[in-house]
């Protein structure tokens, strides 16, 4: 494909979404007005929203899902990969699962995505029902098969201790993939570092060993 070509422009519910996703990622839903996210999308009719969404919280929960339902597509096919392999898998291949489908997230247009993170981990502190409500129809069904194998692979950590690290990795799988967002988005002397696969890499050897140390005593 000529990538020299135009590119169409993004319909007006393509524009919502995006300004809306990018708002909600700097400032939480409820910093941001449907005025703004209206006047960030380049929208003339201060209706629009409510045309195309409905409500404020009808928009939240597609975005949800938007980005929810492309990250549990990408677990399952790279779990399906696992799983069929005749090599095996442990502990570090599960938290590439859970890394790798959460980053170099595409927008409608098919450009990345720098706020879907950010937007989700400021939600689920502030808003958890409607966030955990709009991850209904199984949208995290590739996460909760992530902790599976992970209970599979820790035999030996007592299940209480195992939860807590479960709770644990997934705060800090959504900070750091939140702080690479902020980065990338802002265009800050950081952006090299945080798109780097050395960077990423050791990211997925910090959570590894979170993971892997030994039972506390």
């Amino acid at each position: 494909m000529n990538s020299s070509l135009p590119q169409p422009r993004p319909g007006a519910r393509e524009q919502i979404k995006r300004a809306a996703r990018n708002l909600f990622a700097e400032r939480g839903i409820d910093g941001v007005t449907v005025r703004e996210i209206v006047e960030a999308s380049g929208q003339k009719n201060h209706g629009s929203l409510s045309y195309y969404f409905g409500t404020k919280e009808a928009l939240v929960r597609e975005l949800v899902a938007d980005g929810a339902g492309l990250i549990n597509l990408r677990r399952h096919a790279m779990l399906d990969q696992l799983e069929g392999s005749q090599a095996g898998f442990g502990i570090r291949e599960v938290v590439e699962v859970l890394v790798y489908p959460s980053i170099h997230l595409t927008d409608e247009q098919g450009e990345e995505d720098h706020g879907y993170v950010r937007f989700i981990t400021l939600l689920s502190m502030s808003h958890r029902r409607l966030f955990m409500e709009a991850l209904e129809e199984g949208l995290n069904s590739g996460y909760l098969r992530c902790l599976e194998h992970l209970r599979r692979l820790m035999p030996e950590i007592p299940a209480a201790e195992r939860n807590q690290r479960f709770i644990f990795i997934n705060v800090y799988l959504n900070g750091v993939i939140s702080a690479r967002e902020a980065a990338l988005a802002e265009h800050t002397r950081a952006q090299r570092s945080w798109a780097s696969e050395y960077t990423t890499r050791h990211f997925i050897h910090t959570l590894t060993a979170i993971l892997e140390a030994p039972p506390s005593l």
